[in-house]
């Protein structure tokens, strides 16, 4: 874990996250590593993209994180939205994927994201950035999204 893993939430709310993801055990893994600190909080999940768009809509989040292999599609048109919407620059938006092709993690660039991490070797560095990015703005810091 990082150096961030000593934040505190100054009474500030904790960051709120959308965790799209269509596997139940690996939800229930990241909801557990992500709120374990106080500072972030999963507020809502989708297992679809037309879900997370709606709630995208609907919602304000601090970060997005996203499958791309859905069991309805892909997590794709998520990036594809929060590029065309503006979200991109101003959330911390990370791709957890089993599909760390560097195909597919050009793609994404081409979205923005800039954080790709491949689930089966990188599933706590995506902790880490999350915790970073929190970090930074408890800091004041113009955190890098």
């Amino acid at each position: 874990m990082s150096d961030s893993t000593s934040l505190s939430n100054a009474g500030q709310p904790p960051l709120r996250v959308l965790l799209i993801e269509d596997s139940a055990l690996i939800r229930r893994s990241l909801v557990e590593a992500i709120d374990a600190s106080g500072v972030l909080h999963v507020a809502a999940y989708a297992d679809s993209s037309d879900e997370a768009i709606a709630l995208l809509t609907d919602e304000t989040f601090d970060a997005v994180i996203v499958d791309l292999q859905l069991k309805h599609g892909s997590g794709v048109p998520v990036l594809a939205y929060l590029q065309r919407e503006g979200l991109i620059e101003r959330t911390f938006a990370a791709v957890l994927t089993n599909h760390a092709l560097p195909a597919y993690r050009e793609r994404c660039e081409q979205y923005g994201v800039r954080h790709f991490y491949d689930k089966s070797f990188e599933f706590d560095r995506v902790i880490d950035a999350l915790h970073d990015y929190a970090y930074a703005r408890s800091q004041g810091q113009p955190p890098r999204a």
